[in-house]
C-alpha cells in the first residue's frame, strides 16, 4: 500500500476530480448551494476511493484487523450518500423522509461490524454477506429509481432536456451492478462513472443557462427561434401571451414587483403546460407557446386553463392563438396570433378603464 499504488489505480479519477474543482471554483453562474454540493461529492468520491483502496489492501493481507470492517461500513455508507447528493444537486428540495433509507443503511452497516447483519469479515480475513447483504444496493436502486420518477414528473419538455439525467441514472445503476459481476474493478468503475456524470451534469446545467430565461426559467428567445426552425413540421399551433399592466406595476411598485409578476405568470403557464407545449419568454412581458400535434380544441382548453390559473393571482394577460396552415411560417403564425392578442388587450383596457401604455 502506497501513494504511488493509489495514484496508479485512480489516476483518471484524480484528474477528473481536480478538473471539477478547478471549474467549480472558477464558476460564476451556478447557485451557491449547487456548487457546495458538487464540492461535497468531489470530496466524498476522493474519500471513498481512498477508503476502498486501503480496504482492498487489508483484504489481501493474511491477518484480520478491525480497521477492515470499519472501512467496509464507511464504503457502503459513502456509496449511498454520494447518490443522495447527486439527487440533491438535480432536485434540492426534499423532506425528512428522503433521508430515512440513507440513514438506515448507515446505521445498519456500522452495526454490522458487531452483528454481521449486512456483512462480516471472518477470522481468516475473508469477506462475507449477512442476512441483509445486499441492503446498500437496494437502497441505491431505490434512490436511482426515485430520481428517474422525479425527472419525468418535473420535466415538461421534449426529450433532449431529460436525456442526460436519464443517462446519468442508468449508468449509475449499471456501475452499482458491477460488483456482482466484476468484483475487482467495481470501485474504480463506480468512482469514474459518478465523477464523469457530475462533469456531464455541469455541462448540462450550463446548456440550460444558454437555453433559458434567467428570470422565469422558461425557454428564451434564442431557443424560440432554434426550436421553430427545428420543429416547424411538428408545430400545429402558436399561442401568444402578453401581460396586462406591467408598466403600471413597475411605475407604482418598482421593478422587483414587476419581476415577481412575470415569474408568477411564467409559473402559471408552466403548471398548465404538458409535453406537447414549449413555453418561451420572448420579450419583456411577451411569452409564446409552441404547440405540437394538438387540435384547436386542445389549444382552446389550454388557454382556458391558463386564464383560470391566472384568476388565482392578482395578474392577468391577453392571449391570442393561430393554427398552422399549409403555407404557414413562424412569422405568419406570430402575426395571426398577435392580431387576436391585440384585440384581446383592447378589450381588457376598455373593460377595466385603464390607460394603455405602448412600448
Amino acid at each position: 500500500m502506497s501513494v504511488t499504488g493509489y495514484l496508479t489505480e485512480h489516476w483518471g479519477l484524480i484528474v477528473i476530480l481536480i478538473g471539477l474543482l478547478t471549474i467549480i471554483f472558477s464558476d460564476t453562474h451556478l447557485e451557491l448551494g449547487m456548487l457546495r454540493r458538487m464540492i461535497g461529492i468531489v470530496i466524498l468520491l476522493f474519500v471513498y476511493s481512498t477508503s476502498s483502496y486501503i480496504e482492498a489492501y487489508l483484504g489481501n493481507q493474511p491477518n484480520y484487523t478491525i480497521l477492515r470492517p470499519i472501512l467496509s461500513a464507511v464504503n457502503y455508507s459513502l456509496i449511498v450518500y454520494i447518490l443522495v447528493n447527486i439527487i440533491l444537486i438535480v432536485y434540492p428540495k426534499h423532506n425528512f423522509f428522503f433521508w430515512i433509507p440513507a440513514t438506515l443503511n448507515f446505521l445498519l452497516c456500522f452495526i454490522s461490524i458487531k452483528t454481521k447483519i449486512v456483512f462480516y469479515i471472518s477470522e481468516t480475513n475473508h469477506f462475507g454477506r449477512g442476512r441483509l447483504g445486499y441492503l446498500t444496493y437496494w437502497v441505491c436502486l431505490f434512490y436511482l429509481v426515485y430520481l428517474i420518477v422525479i425527472i419525468f414528473h418535473n420535466v415538461k419538455t421534449r426529450a433532449e432536456d431529460y436525456t442526460l439525467p436519464i443517462f446519468m441514472t442508468v449508468s449509475s445503476i449499471l456501475c452499482l451492478a458491477m460488483p456482482l459481476v466484476f468484483e475487482d474493478m467495481a470501485t474504480q468503475w463506480f468512482n469514474m462513472t459518478i465523477a464523469i456524470n457530475i462533469l456531464f451534469y455541469y455541462i448540462y446545467v450550463l446548456q440550460q443557462y444558454t437555453k433559458r430565461d434567467s428570470l422565469t426559467n422558461l425557454l428564451n428567445r434564442q431557443s424560440y427561434y432554434r426550436d421553430a426552425e427545428k420543429y416547424m413540421n411538428s408545430i400545429t399551433a402558436y399561442v401568444a401571451l402578453d401581460m396586462n399592466g406591467l408598466k403600471e406595476i413597475n411605475d407604482q411598485d418598482g421593478h422587483l414587483a414587476g419581476d415577481h409578476a412575470l415569474k408568477v405568470l411564467a409559473d402559471c403557464f408552466w403548471e398548465e403546460a404538458h409535453h406537447s407545449h414549449r413555453i418561451y419568454r420572448i420579450g419583456g412581458d411577451e411569452y409564446a407557446i409552441l404547440c405540437f400535434d394538438i387540435s384547436e380544441e386542445e389549444v382552446k382548453e389550454l388557454i382556458q386553463q391558463i386564464q383560470e390559473a391566472l384568476k388565482q393571482t392578482s395578474y392577468s394577460c391577453s392571449i391570442g392563438y393561430a393554427m398552422k396552415q399549409e403555407d404557414s411560417t413562424l412569422d405568419t403564425l406570430y402575426q395571426s396570433a398577435d392580431e387576436m392578442l391585440y384585440h384581446e388587450k383592447q378589450n381588457y383596457y376598455e373593460r377595466t378603464g385603464k390607460k394603455r401604455h405602448h412600448s
